[in-house]
């Protein structure tokens, strides 16, 4: 796609880069075919295609308004269009780089902009978040049934294996991310996948001083504050990288997606760019470590067996595993269902289920029914955000795939 770029964005870093994707965009419409807020609007400034145009109008110096921003934010970020674009644009980078620079053309609304602050300070901190989560419990019983299925009942946290008290190490070491939000909610993911990784003779070192991955802070245009999230969890986990640990392992695929970015976004600094760009490649989701692991077959018994899979687009375009997943269920013993339409967001996509709640509400029932279609026990996933957001309408349980894994897992530790 042809541009003219002002001189006032070609001075900058972001400007350079995002006059490079756009130009990059062959126009050719394809991601309109799988673009979810497409598919509901029917609206061009809606679609990947429009929004890059959009974008494209504002570097060259036309007038942007709030009318603009408000096409970027229906934007959910779950890059599905990616997935399809036959010319690699990256267009996640690109509606990151167009929403920060449009908030510092455009002034939102207070309500706005106290809404947006306060999400920033509250969900990355797992503290503040648990003592909201709590008082939300307390009052419960006395909330309409439409706020009582937002808020998720208090989990039976299953033990960790004490690793102090075995007689034999662990061969391999491996870090992992607690998460901001699942380690209130459902601690229990990375329980299951604590126990799991011991069975095959991987001990998990969870940093004190590693917190949020910084995804909130980047998806809401607050760059700065998302790097020193960044820099943080890279200082938490250099020493034991120094000592040999061989992954970082990440259970929530939309915080996976994000440190796989970090040595992208860090590129530039001097200090962190070098250690950001290794913490990238060691960043795994757990199911890029089961899949190279030899799991116990004979010895798995699932309860549940039918089961419906909803493939995050954080896994699925993101970190581009599709599929993964659904080859380690059925290696353990799970049948599942067929689900249409798998390329779609569920609409919880971050804090798009609070700031963009009608839209997130419409793509969360088509996406609910889509996997309760054929009647599965069970709908597993792979994100906490999404296992929330279905949670509040399925009428039948959503767990984190490793749950269910490490449920059925009766062998003992494998030596």
């Amino acid at each position: 796609m042809q541009t003219r770029t002002t001189e006032y964005f070609l001075k900058k870093a972001q400007g350079l880069e995002a006059e490079k994707i756009i130009r990059s965009c062959v126009h050719c419409g394809f991601c309109n075919a799988t673009c979810p807020t497409y598919q509901l609007l029917g609206d061009e400034r809606d679609s990947p295609r429009g929004r890059i145009y959009l974008i494209k109008q504002m570097l060259e110096g036309q007038t942007t308004s709030s009318n603009t921003q408000v096409h970027l934010d229906r934007c959910l970020s779950c890059r599905a269009c990616e997935t399809t674009c036959p010319s690699g644009v990256q267009y996640a980078r690109l509606a990151d780089i167009g929403r920060q620079l449009i908030e510092e053309k455009v002034s939102r609304p207070v309500t706005a902009r106290i809404t947006r602050f306060a999400l920033r300070k509250l969900l990355p901190y797992p503290r503040r978040f648990a003592l909201l989560l709590k008082a939300g419990q307390l009052l419960k019983p006395i909330l309409p049934n439409s706020l009582k299925r937002q808020i998720p009942d208090k989990q039976k946290a299953r033990l960790r294996p004490d690793y102090h008290q075995e007689n034999q190490a662990q061969t391999r070491k491996m870090l992992i991310l607690e998460g901001c939000v699942q380690s209130i909610v459902t601690s229990n993911t990375n329980n299951a996948t604590a126990n799991i990784l011991y069975k095959l003779g991987i001990e998990l070192i969870t940093p004190i001083k590693a917190g949020c991955c910084g995804a909130v802070s980047q998806h809401l245009s607050a760059q700065h504050e998302a790097r020193d999230f960044m820099r943080r969890n890279i200082d938490a986990w250099w020493p034991y990288i120094e000592q040999g640990a061989t992954a970082i392992v990440i259970t929530a695929s939309g915080c996976g997606a994000m440190i796989k970015e970090y040595g992208y976004l860090l590129r530039q600094d001097a200090q962190y760019a070098e250690k950001a760009r290794k913490v990238s490649e060691l960043a795994k989701d757990i199911s890029e470590i089961l899949s190279a692991e030899e799991l116990p077959l004979t010895r798995i018994q699932p309860a549940i067996k039918r089961i419906a899979f909803q493939s995050p687009c954080t896994l699925q375009h993101a970190q581009q595993l599709d599929g993964v997943v659904e080859s380690i269920l059925i290696r353990c013993g799970f049948e599942l269902s067929p689900v249409s339409d798998s390329h779609l967001c569920c609409g919880s996509a971050g804090t798009y289920s609070i700031l963009q709640a009608e839209l997130s509400q419409q793509l969360l029932q088509n996406k609910v029914d889509a996997l309760q279609k054929y009647q599965p026990e069970l709908i597993a996933t792979a994100n906490i955000g999404c296992q929330l957001h279905l949670q509040s309408k399925a009428n039948i349980p959503v767990k984190h795939w490793i749950e269910l894994v490490d449920e059925s897992l009766i062998l003992e530790k494998l030596y």
